[in-house]
């Protein structure tokens, strides 16, 4: 969440286990601001709801508090706090040890999101597709951020419903481009409401004559097996027509020629440094086996560096599904880095979707100092780089073999035994991956990362029995279930 402006004191909430934790950290990071900490009447301080805290929180605040940050996991709307309390509220980060980052970037980030390069998604061998197929490819990258949906017709396949393809689609409200150096559907196009042409060289440039003083701009690449030199004839002809153009120099897989390609951008940039360009990336995440998301940060680098303002990508290959959204992560995150001339880093994660760019973790003797506190039998797991740790006051099991840490934890009701076995198997994920733990909570996947799941209560922590011999406890000593 975005701040409007840097606190001068801020007022923590927290459980009771978490508040040694809480002032560790923040004493860590020696904050420019003032603070005070508020700890509930509560263990656990997830199990809080904002309700409940505005209930119980103490007003008036202290003097010159400007924020009331609450942790990251409660449950419920930030009103009834900032309601009471009459200071600007807001959920911290979901683990109190990311609370450095949440106030570090603010500032960084207020004028984070402005993009200057456009995003042209292929669909790809669309003649045959059904019209079906298309829209929902069409839907799907325009949602995913793209600027152009780009028809990619295939030679020597007629493509009889060219027109009407994109006519609906101009008439959903897309930019359309059409990839074709055939005459005839480019001008069928055109006509149904295309704006761009990929592309034309000296084979098909007489095609562009027909195009001027229409709302429509082409791709200009360098005639077939020959140099960046070819460009110049076919660049004066476009200006001498009055037909807005983009170069394209053309970058080569790896193997064939891609440094060299990426050169000739270079000079490209050099021969025509206000010429609009475009990059056909699509060549590089599809012909590479690996993943897109780091590949596509560089290259969108390379792209915002050169001044490349339009790529091309698809999604064809498993490994490059989601492209089109990696793009659209990694043009606002390198013209923030470029425009600021600062690093691609502690900017904007979402890139980062296999290992994390730090994995949190508590060192032993902590996790010990925070059993010592512990009244219930509820579980709780942690991990570092290397071990999982389960404990309650009872137990501390510690190994990385999650099969015996679970022999460990006598557990024998059905629901509980599920329930550890799917928080142990994250847990070994994570260690395997090098991601931070947070139980009940996903692993970080970058853009990837789905919702927590939801839940009301904690109450798989602990085994029924173990839970409604408790109660009974409780209410043969007159208390309640609390």
């Amino acid at each position: 969440m975005e701040r409007s402006a840097a606190p001068a004191h801020v007022l923590f909430v927290t459980g009771k286990l978490a508040e040694p934790a809480l002032r560790r950290t923040i004493a860590a990071m020696a904050p420019p601001f003032a603070y005070d900490i508020a700890v509930m009447p509560i263990t656990v301080a997830a199990l809080m709801t904002t309700p409940w805290i505005a209930q119980r929180l103490e007003v008036p605040v202290p003097p010159g508090t400007d924020l009331v940050l609450l942790p990251g996991l409660c449950e419920g709307d930030v009103a009834p706090v900032a309601a009471r309390s009459n200071v600007r509220t807001e959920k911290g980060p979901k683990d109190l040890r990311e609370i450095p980052e949440y106030f570090g970037q603010g500032a960084l980030r207020r004028d984070y999101g402005a993009w200057d390069i456009e995003i042209i998604a292929e669909i790809n061998n669309a003649p045959k597709l059904s019209r079906d197929e298309i829209r929902r490819e069409a839907e799907h990258f325009r949602e995913s951020g793209a600027d152009y949906i780009d028809i990619g017709c295939t030679p020597g396949v007629p493509f009889p419903e060219l027109g009407a393809v994109v006519r609906e689609l101009v008439d959903a409200g897309m930019r359309v481009s059409i990839d074709t150096f055939d005459r005839d559907e480019i001008l069928t196009a055109v006509d149904a409401g295309a704006s761009l042409v990929l592309s034309v060289n000296g084979s098909n440039l007489d095609v562009a004559r027909e195009l001027a003083g229409r709302d429509v701009r082409v791709v200009v690449i360098p005639d077939f097996g020959a140099s960046i030199d070819t460009l110049g004839p076919s660049i004066e002809a476009l200006e001498r027509w009055g037909v807005p153009y983009l170069i394209d120099p053309v970058i080569e897989p790896i193997a064939f020629g891609f440094t060299a390609s990426i050169e000739r951008y270079a000079e490209v940039r050099r021969r025509y440094p206000n010429a609009e360009m475009m990059m056909g990336i699509g060549n590089i995440t599809e012909l590479t086996a690996a993943d897109s998301t780091g590949v596509n940060a560089v290259l969108i680098g390379i792209c915002q560096e050169l001044g490349v303002r339009a790529v091309l990508t698809t999604e064809v290959i498993g490994w490059a599904r989601g492209a089109v959204r990696e793009v659209d992560v990694a043009r606002r995150l390198m013209h923030y880095a470029v425009r600021n001339a600062v690093p691609p880093k502690r900017i904007d994660d979402r890139l980062v979707t296999i290992k994390d760019a730090r994995i949190l973790e508590y060192s032993e003797q902590e996790l010990r100092d925070l059993q010592a506190r512990i009244t219930d039998p509820n579980f709780r797991i942690f991990t570092d780089r290397s071990t999982i740790t389960v404990l309650n006051r009872d137990k501390f099991v510690r190994g990385t073999d999650i099969q015996e840490i679970f022999a460990q934890l006598d557990v024998t009701e059905a629901t509980h035994a599920f329930y550890l076995g799917k928080e142990l198997a994250k847990a070994k994920l994570a260690i395997t991956l090098g991601k931070t733990y947070r139980q009940e909570g996903t692993l970080n996947w970058g853009y990837l990362t789905p919702p927590d799941e939801p839940t009301s209560e904690h109450v798989r922590l602990t085994q029924r029995s173990e839970r409604s011999a408790r109660r009974r406890r409780e209410r043969s000593e007159g208390g309640g279930t609390g």
